[in-house]
C-alpha cells in the first residue's frame, strides 16, 4: 500500500457531493467516481476534478487505481454495493446507516474479515473534534457515574410522497435517516441497551415521521432519543452524571460546541466549535486512511461490530413500532 490513499466515490447523490467536496478541500485524493450513467459520472468528475469517471459501480470497484470506496447509495443498497467493493478487494467506508438491518450488517462485517480489508460506517459525528473531547471527558471521570443521555434529531423535511426521505422502498423515514444519530450516540456512551421502549407516528406513505425511544441498560442507566422528519426542534444532546453534565449545542451531531457543568450549574469547561475547511466529513476519511496505512480492518472510534449492534437496536425499535421495509 502506497502512502497515498486513493478514494473512489460510489454514486453521485447529495451526500456524495458533500463528502467529495470535503475531501478535495482538505487535500485528500479522489481518484475515481462511479455512477449508473456516464453522463452523471462525468459531471461529478468535472465538478471535483476527479481523474476517472466510470459508467458503472462494477467498473469503479475494479479500478486498480482505487484503494478505498465510499458507498453513498440509498440505504437498501448499502450492503449490496459494500459487498461489490469488498469482493474486489477494496477497503470500504459506508454511509450511515451501515445497512438496512442487522442481518445485512453482519454479512458485510464477516465478508470484510474474510477479505482482510477495512470496513467502517461513515457516522461522521463520531470523528468530529467536539466528540473527541467528549470521549476524553467521559474517560476522565469529570461527570462521576454517567447515568443518562438525552438526544434529539429533528428536521422539517419535504412532505412530497415521492421524495426519497418518505419512500419506504428506499429506507426513508425519521429512524434510519435521523434517529440513527442519537441511537448511535447512546451506543457510544452506554453500549447496547438491555431493554427498549419505542413509539412512533407515520406519514401517509408508511414512512415513520416521529420516533421516540427509551433505552435502559444493565447498570440502570437510561437514554432517551427522539427523531422527527416533520418538525424542527432544538437538536441538542446532554450526557448526565452524578457530579455534572455535558450540554452539547445544536446541531449536536455536526461540528459544534458544548459546556461541562457541575451539579450547581457552574461551568467547568467550554468547548468552542473547531475551525477547519469544509463541513467536517473529512475527519472520517482521515480515520479510514490512518487505519488502512496501519493495516487495521476496524476502527476503535466506530467499530464495525458496533455498527452491527446499532442496527440490532434499530431493528428492535422497528419491531415495536411495526416498521418494515419492502423485501425484508
Amino acid at each position: 500500500m502506497t502512502a497515498l490513499i486513493r478514494w473512489g466515490i460510489l454514486a453521485t447523490g447529495g451526500i456524495a457531493h458533500m463528502f467529495a467536496n470535503d475531501l478535495v478541500q482538505n487535500g485528500h485524493t479522489v481518484q475515481a467516481v462511479g455512477s449508473r450513467s456516464q453522463s452523471s459520472a462525468d459531471a461529478f468528475a468535472a465538478e471535483f476534478s476527479i481523474p476517472t469517471a466510470h459508467a458503472s459501480y462494477a467498473a469503479l470497484v475494479n479500478d486498480p487505481e482505487v484503494d478505498v470506496v465510499y458507498v453513498s447509495t440509498p440505504h437498501p443498497f448499502h450492503s449490496e454495493h459494500a459487498a461489490l467493493a469488498l469482493n474486489a478487494g477494496k477497503h470500504v467506508l459506508i454511509e450511515k446507516p451501515f445497512a438496512l438491518n442487522a442481518g445485512q450488517a453482519r454479512q458485510i462485517v464477516d465478508l470484510a474479515a474474510r477479505r482482510n480489508v477495512l470496513v467502517m460506517e461513515a457516522m461522521w459525528t463520531r470523528f468530529l473534534p467536539h466528540m473527541a473531547r467528549i470521549r476524553e471527558i467521559l474517560v476522565g471521570g469529570t461527570l462521576g457515574d454517567v447515568r443518562s443521555l438525552l438526544a434529539d434529531h429533528t428536521q422539517d423535511l419535504p412532505d412530497d410522497p415521492e421524495h426519497r426521505l418518505n419512500a419506504l422502498a428506499l429506507g426513508g423515514g425519521a429512524l434510519l435517516d435521523l434517529g440513527v444519530y442519537p441511537v448511535s450516540f447512546a451506543h457510544a456512551v452506554f453500549g447496547a441497551p438491555d431493554t427498549i421502549l419505542a413509539s412512533a407516528s407515520f406519514k401517509t406513505t408508511g414512512a415513520d415521521a416521529q420516533v421516540a425511544t427509551i433505552f435502559r441498560y444493565v447498570g440502570g442507566q437510561i437514554a432517551t432519543t427522539f427523531s422527527a422528519s416533520d418538525t424542527l426542534g432544538p437538536t441538542t444532546a446532554s450526557i448526565i452524571g452524578t457530579r455534572g453534565r455535558i450540554d452539547i449545542d445544536g446541531v449536536w451531531y455536526a461540528p459544534t460546541g458544548f459546556r461541562v457543568l457541575d451539579n450547581l450549574g457552574a461551568v467547568l469547561e467550554t468547548f468552542e466549535p473547531a475551525e477547519f475547511t469544509g463541513r467536517g466529513m473529512h475527519f472520517e476519511a482521515l480515520e479510514a486512511e490512518t487505519l488502512i496505512r496501519a493495516g487495521k480492518i476496524s476502527s476503535d472510534i466506530m467499530p464495525a461490530e458496533e455498527s452491527v449492534a446499532v442496527l440490532r437496536t434499530l431493528d428492535a425499535v422497528r419491531a415495536q413500532i411495526g416498521l418494515r421495509y419492502p423485501g425484508e
